[in-house]
């Protein structure tokens, strides 16, 4: 019988996440696997709902948006009972090697889950807040910032229009990757980071002040949504400036849509690279992307890297921003 491989995709969808479901599935298959999908993440590892799946299990999915595995956050996985059944399923079919595509705390599930047996894990990083430490890019990290784009480009031509102040907030609870990089592409006049302290006064009372006095009526401020609270903000504008600004939350859109070429494109070389972990014997490690090459690290150690948004892109936007 040949080895056996599960994936399964866990915590927030994202676009490209299907591209590397079926990268891990043909790849697989090609090297004589045999791939069985674990629906609804975690909580499907824990209700025994596994699929075998074939290379017409994954024709035409590329690019299309979210998983066709679903996803889930579960609270039973966290407990030692629920993963004790996930280990038991997992037994059962003599799947030796699991491979999980999420953002951290998928990783983390997946460690507690080797730690308690014998399973070897792979993890594959999907968030679309690019906020996963040992990499440099996570998949859908570029589709949710295409999305952003067009919605600022569309955003911004009626605030013209109306020589309004608009206030759009996007998504990175606590990185702001998606805020900053999406402000210098969109032509932001202000951005609020939760990497970066913020001051009303400083932040954008004074800039809006120096627009209008420069006969600029259009103000664009990105706000990433852990990092102020965008009706709050619009109010106390109000208060100060006596104009109006405009909200508008692009929340789950941002999550949707065909993954871009860039996406679909490591989302496929990290699958490949995941199934080449297995067969090269490699336990317990995740796959990512380190200065331009497609890696391994263990998972321990990935899971205690930290990333930061470099000083020169802060100072990018100021300069832009102008």
């Amino acid at each position: 019988m040949a080895e056996r491989i599960g994936v399964l995709t866990s915590g927030g969808d994202a676009p490209g996440m299907n591209a590397a479901i079926r990268a891990v599935v043909r790849a697989g298959i090609y090297y004589g696997y045999e791939i069985y999908g674990i629906q609804s993440g975690y909580n499907g590892l824990i209700e025994g709902e596994f699929q075998p799946m074939n290379l017409r299990s994954v024709s035409d999915i590329m690019s299309r948006g979210g998983t066709i595995l679903k996803t889930s956050r579960s609270k039973l996985f966290e407990t030692p009972e629920g993963r004790a059944r996930a280990i038991e399923n997992l037994k059962s079919l003599d799947i030796n090697s699991l491979v999980v595509i999420g953002g951290d705390g998928s990783y983390r599930g997946a460690r507690e889950l080797s730690r308690e047996s014998s399973m070897n894990v792979v993890g594959i990083p999907g968030t679309i807040d690019n906020d996963i430490g040992c990499t440099d890019y996570t998949i859908g990290y570029d589709t949710a910032l295409n999305t952003v784009r067009d919605c600022i480009d569309r955003i911004k031509d009626t605030a013209f229009s109306h020589d309004r102040c608009s206030i759009i907030e996007v998504m990175g609870h606590h990185a702001g990757y998606i805020a900053l990089n999406s402000a210098i592409a969109g032509g932001a006049e202000a951005c609020i980071l939760p990497e970066k302290p913020f001051d009303l006064e400083r932040d954008i009372i004074h800039p809006l002040v120096a627009c209008r006095a420069r006969g600029k009526k259009l103000f664009l401020i990105i706000v990433s949504e852990g990092a102020y609270p965008s009706y709050k903000l619009a109010g106390e504008i109000q208060e100060r400036m006596d104009i109006t600004p405009t909200v508008s939350i692009l929340g789950y859109i941002q999550r949707g849509g065909s993954p871009t070429v860039r996406d679909r494109l490591m989302a496929s070389l990290m699958g490949v690279r995941a199934v080449d972990a297995v067969r090269n014997g490699e336990r317990n490690v995740v796959v990512a992307s380190r200065a331009g090459e497609i890696v391994t690290i263990g998972i321990n150690e990935a899971l205690e890297m930290k990333k930061e948004i470099s000083p020169d892109r802060f100072v990018a936007n100021s300069i832009l921003s102008l």
